[in-house]
């Protein structure tokens, strides 16, 4: 199990970030952006998804702040996304809990997201990579509330998150449109 990190506020971190994720990405590839907008802490998925959809990108993205997927509706959202995607490799994407000086760190793993785990839930797992955006500390008695957590904070940490997916994206097709240059490329 591999994985690279970087601070959301570092130069360049998204590219540091989405040269690992281009070996993970490509046109077959599904995002599910775990969380809820009623809590600042677990919003980072769903703004994420929102966001992606924003720009228009070009692979399927479920879980937005309108249509998020969450502890309630898990369960049924990843059976009907299976069931439509049946050989799509999922990237999930979730907000976690960690120590506090790595608040604001975000991990690109080559393993599954198990959402719900830091705050004690049992949820099914998501994605074969995923990416996570340490938001909070778990060294709280008040898992995920939203007494320190910004967000300014997750709003920075989506952008990054969002700029890693588009430029994984963008070096996957430029790499295999330079192995493949017969191949129609939508984004020369």
């Amino acid at each position: 199990m591999n994985k690279i990190k970087a601070f959301y506020n570092l130069p360049m971190a998204y590219y540091r970030l989405s040269n690992f994720l281009k070996h993970y990405i490509d046109d077959n590839t599904i995002i599910i952006c775990i969380g809820t907008d009623r809590c600042i802490g677990d919003c980072l998925g769903p703004m994420v998804g929102t966001m992606l959809k924003e720009k228009f990108f070009p692979l399927n993205v479920y879980g937005t702040i309108s249509e998020p997927i969450h502890a309630l509706n898990i369960d049924k959202k990843l059976y009907k996304i299976k069931k439509d995607h049946t050989n799509s490799t999922i990237i999930g994407i979730d907000a976690c809990l960690g120590d506090t000086e790595n608040i604001g760190e975000i991990q690109v793993r080559d393993y599954a997201i198990h959402p719900g785990k830091g705050v004690g839930k049992s949820l099914p797992d998501v994605g074969e990579v995923s990416i996570v955006g340490i938001v909070d500390s778990c060294e709280s008695s008040e898992l995920f509330t939203n007494r320190n957590i910004r967000l300014n904070l997750i709003f920075e940490m989506s952008k990054v998150i969002v700029q890693t997916i588009i430029h994984s994206y963008y070096l996957h097709k430029t790499f295999s449109d330079s192995i493949f240059p017969d191949s129609a490329s939508t984004l020369k």
